[in-house]
């Protein structure tokens, strides 16, 4: 999984999420920065309001979160996601002894120690390009 701070510098960077069932994001600053949430047509829904997306907690009641909007949370974007991001730029995955390296077509690549890593630091690069 990529970790908090690169998926805060991928927002920063402009990478957009259309929330999705199954997608991973955390509250940040409300003491659940370890927590790991996923939408679920069960649990989490996105609805969609005039003044946004709003992120709704189904029968949560262990905690007072019903809502919160979308731009306060942090998206988690999964390996999958990351590489449909990356589109035509993305050559290949590698598995190397310390984890894994993308590859791009430009011939750069980024080693981490998680596929998702990897794919998360070469799409900062475009996106930073």
């Amino acid at each position: 999984m990529i970790t908090v701070e690169q998926a805060k510098r991928l927002r920063k960077a402009g990478a957009l999420w259309v929330p999705g069932a199954g997608d991973r994001f955390v509250v940040p600053d409300r003491d659940m920065d370890d927590d790991v949430f996923v939408v679920s047509d069960m649990t989490v829904e996105v609805h969609d309001y005039p003044g946004g997306k709003v992120i709704g907690f189904n029968g949560t009641t262990e905690w007072a979160l019903d809502s919160i909007e979308q731009r306060e949370v942090i998206w988690l974007p999964r390996e999958d996601q990351l590489r449909n991001l990356l589109g035509t730029h993305f050559q290949a995955l590698e598995a190397t002894p310390g984890g894994y390296t993308i590859r791009l077509t430009d011939d750069s690549t980024f080693p981490a120690p998680d596929a998702e890593q990897a794919y998360a630091n070469a799409l900062l690069h475009l996106l930073n390009g």
